[in-house]
C-alpha cells in the first residue's frame, strides 16, 4: 500500500463547491479535498490529467474525483466526460464517484429503508418531487427493483421526462408520469399505492394528511424534506421505521444517519482502487453492505 496522502478532487458544477460535499470528505478521512466550481464538460480535461499524470501505479489508487453540484443531469455529462480522458489501458486511471446534491447517497438510503418493509419487485410507489435531484434517483432504483413506479409533479411533462430517462437505463421499467398540480389530482396518484415518497422541494407540503386519509394500501412514507413544514404531513424529522395507525414513517433525519454512512462508505470504495465508478447502482449496493 502506497504511503502517499489521499485526494479526492472535487468537481462540482455549481459556481461554489458544496460545503456539505467538503466536510464528508473530510470526516470520512481524506487527507486532501481539492476543490473546483463551475465544472462543464469542456473544461474538465485538464483536471483530470492533473490526476493522472502525476502519480503512478499503485499511488493513482491514492487519488479519485467526486462529482457534484445541484444538477443530476450536468453532473453526468461531467462523468462522462471525465471519462473519455482516462486512459485505462495504460493503468492511467483513478476512482470516480458521482453524487449530485447528494442525490446517489440520499436516495441509496431512502430505497434501502423501503426495502425493510416491502418487497420492492412488486412494490407499487409513488414518489412525489420525483422530478428533482433526489427523486429521479428514488425513480430509477425503485423501477429497477421491478415494481411499479409513479412520478407525480406538478409539471407532468417534467415528470414524463424522467420517465424516459429511467427508461433509457432501464428499458423494462415500470414507470409512469402522473399530474399532482392539485388537490383533485390526488385520488388517482394514491390509488393502489403501498410506498409514498417526498423528495421535494424543502418546506413544502406535498401530501397534508387529509389527501390520504382514506387511503388504505400504504404500508411505508417517507419524506425527505428537512425543513418544516414537512412534505409528508404526519411523518416527524426523528422518525426512523415508526409504526402509527398502521403505516410505517421516515424523516429526513431518519435516513440521514444512514445517507451518511453510505457517502463515507463511499469515498472509502473509491480509494481501494484506481478504477471503480460509483453511480446510483454501486452507491445502493454498497448501501446493502451496510449492516
Amino acid at each position: 500500500m502506497s504511503d502517499k496522502p489521499t485526494i479526492l478532487v472535487q468537481l462540482d458544477t455549481d459556481p461554489l463547491p458544496s460545503v456539505f460535499d467538503r466536510v464528508v470528505a473530510v470526516d470520512a478521512g481524506v487527507q486532501h479535498v481539492f476543490s473546483y466550481g463551475g465544472i462543464t464538460p469542456q473544461n474538465v480535461m485538464p483536471l483530470v490529467h492533473g490526476c493522472i499524470f502525476t502519480r503512478g501505479g499503485s499511488d493513482l489508487a491514492r487519488t479519485a474525483i467526486f462529482i457534484g453540484g445541484s444538477d443530476v443531469a450536468a453532473g453526468e455529462a461531467v462523468l462522462a466526460e471525465v471519462k473519455k480522458h482516462l486512459i485505462p489501458q495504460y493503468g492511467l486511471s483513478v476512482s470516480l464517484m458521482l453524487d449530485p446534491n447528494g442525490a446517489n447517497t440520499t436516495a441509496a438510503a431512502a430505497v434501502r429503508a423501503a426495502g425493510r418493509h416491502l418487497d420492492l419487485s412488486t412494490a407499487q410507489s409513488l414518489i412525489l418531487g420525483g422530478t428533482g435531484p433526489v427523486g429521479q434517483r428514488v425513480a430509477r432504483l425503485l423501477a429497477k427493483a421491478g415494481g411499479h413506479v409513479r412520478v407525480g409533479s406538478r409539471q407532468k411533462e417534467r415528470a414524463e421526462a424522467v420517465c424516459a430517462a429511467v427508461r433509457a437505463h432501464i428499458p423494462y421499467a415500470q414507470i409512469e408520469a402522473i399530474s399532482v398540480s392539485s388537490s383533485a389530482a390526488a385520488p388517482e396518484a394514491l390509488e393502489g399505492r403501498n410506498l409514498i415518497v417526498a423528495a421535494g422541494a424543502a418546506g413544502v407540503v406535498m401530501l397534508p394528511r387529509k389527501l390520504r386519509n382514506g387511503v388504505k394500501s400504504i404500508r411505508v412514507m417517507i419524506d425527505l424534506n428537512g425543513v418544516p413544514p414537512p412534505g409528508i404531513e404526519g411523518v416527524e424529522l426523528n422518525d426512523k421505521g415508526v409504526e402509527r395507525n398502521g403505516i410505517i414513517r421516515y424523516g429526513a433525519l431518519g435516513v440521514g444517519g444512514t445517507k451518511m454512512k453510505i457517502h463515507k462508505s463511499a469515498i472509502a470504495k473509491l480509494f481501494e482502487s484506481n478504477n471503480a465508478v460509483l453511480d446510483i447502482e454501486e452507491v445502493y449496493n454498497l448501501a446493502l453492505q451496510l449492516p
